[in-house]
């Protein structure tokens, strides 16, 4: 996944809010939502070339996400998929804190990544690029790619705009509403641009919020709720592409109760 947004314990009759794009070559096999297990309780979609998900909740309130950390020149060969380590704690019984601190050991092995886990008493932010401890998120509206946690590239500070007014300063969270703003496919101009280590024609592609191209593009859109009142609400829409590059969105839509 590319690009991440968190309203937590910020949005009036909501505990958390999620909105995420994710951002892929076009050819790489992926599963759209769905239960990834026979019991039910782990709600995702799935990468089938890796085996892992980007993103995903469970019915006993979990929250997962992970971005991939844009560094070319640091690429490992042969490393574990990154999408591994959600479905590991989703199927673990470790919290979300004391499953970091487990991960950390062994966080090198990994390309990049930055993760967000918790649930709707405990969030926790953590990367293997800086930091030696996960951080527990304190209320807030958060934005996240390619870089670390608040990092004000564009289509971050572009995306809380967007966002804010109907993610945040809201009583009633409009999926399809959120889901349109995500697809906004703007780019700043190249002196805004972030110096990640991919030629410029790619900073370029990257920079907007949502992307369309030959062979790359947002694949997915989601958004995820969990309410006061215990209700948790996991929207998808996947983009499909027809030969002509034409864009047929299929949203899908999950109602859980932890």
């Amino acid at each position: 996944m590319c690009l991440l947004f968190v309203s937590y314990h910020s949005t009036p009759g909501y505990r958390l809010v999620v909105a995420a794009n994710r951002d892929e070559f076009l050819d790489r096999p992926t599963a759209p939502l769905n239960y990834l297990d026979a019991e039910q309780m782990i709600l995702a979609g799935q990468d089938l070339e890796g085996g892992g998900t980007w993103l995903g909740i469970t019915r006993n309130g979990r929250l997962g996400a992970i971005t991939n950390y844009r560094e070319p020149s640091r690429q490992l060969l042969n490393s574990p998929t990154r999408g591994e380590i959600l479905l590991n704690y989703f199927k673990g019984n470790s919290g979300a804190g004391r499953f970091l601190e487990k991960l950390a050991l062994k966080a090198d092995q990994y390309n990049g990544f930055n993760l967000v886990l918790g649930d709707c008493e405990e969030l926790y932010y953590y990367s293997n690029r800086t930091l030696k401890k996960p951080q527990l998120l304190q209320p807030g509206f958060y934005g996240l790619s390619n870089h670390l946690l608040e990092t004000p590239w564009p289509k971050v500070t572009r995306g809380k705009e967007l966002l804010a007014p109907h993610m945040v300063k809201t009583e009633t969270i409009k999926p399809e509403k959120l889901m349109d703003l995500l697809g906004d496919t703007w780019r700043p101009h190249d002196s805004k641009l972030p110096d990640t280590g991919v030629p410029l024609e790619w900073e370029r592609l990257l920079s907007s919020i949502f992307i369309d191209s030959p062979g790359y593009g947002t694949r997915s859109t989601a958004v995820i709720t969990f309410s006061e009142s215990g209700t948790v609400q996991f929207y998808e829409k996947t983009f499909l592409r027809s030969a002509q590059r034409e864009i047929q969105p299929v949203l899908v839509a999950f109602s859980i109760n932890e």
